[in-house]
């Protein structure tokens, strides 16, 4: 874009759009922009170099907002929301702040996740199942199936490894 005054306000000169997946995270998708950006830039040179200069495109004001520092207070998940709110935030706070939520009245921080359609007729963040697949959490709507998670002081594993380590999870 062309440099003005405000904050990423001026014209842009090429741009392209990138779909976001339903399982891509913010470090996910970070990656695949800094590709993408890298892409553009690469094009518009080559235009430059043939002698085609870009045409410039004022941006909309309708739409654009400031985008605000994440507090790290903004990751910890509401049990009490719906299940898909919640996979989609821990998605959105990978690499930072990471998500963080209280299980069986452990706080652990969530770095994988997936929502389930399924309800549940206990309190949200009651904790229905948990085995190889993950465990789960009973929600607002739904139910977090949480895949990867990390405990205090310790490194991110599988829900398979966090059973195992907390016997009171276990089956019967």
């Amino acid at each position: 874009m062309q440099m003005e005054k405000g904050l990423d306000t001026g014209p842009v000169l090429l741009s392209q759009r990138l779909a976001i997946g339903p399982q891509d995270t913010a470090a996910h998708l970070h990656d695949r922009l800094a590709a993408l950006g890298a892409q553009v830039l690469a094009d518009g040179l080559g235009l430059l170099r043939a002698g085609m200069r870009p045409v410039a495109q004022p941006q909309p004001a309708d739409g654009a907002t400031y985008a605000r520092k994440l507090e790290k207070s903004e990751a910890l998940l509401d049990w009490a929301q719906p299940a898909e709110a919640l996979a989609r935030k821990v998605r959105a706070f990978d690499p930072w702040p990471i998500a963080e939520g209280d299980i069986a009245g452990e706080r652990v921080r969530i770095h994988g996740a997936i929502a389930l359609p399924q309800g549940a007729p206990v309190a949200p963040g009651t904790v229905l199942a948990a085995g190889r697949d993950g465990i789960d959490v009973a929600c607002g709507e739904g139910v977090l199936r949480v895949r990867v998670l990390q405990r205090a002081g310790g490194k991110a594993i599988t829900a398979a490894d966090y059973v195992n380590a907390r016997r009171d999870l276990r089956p019967a």
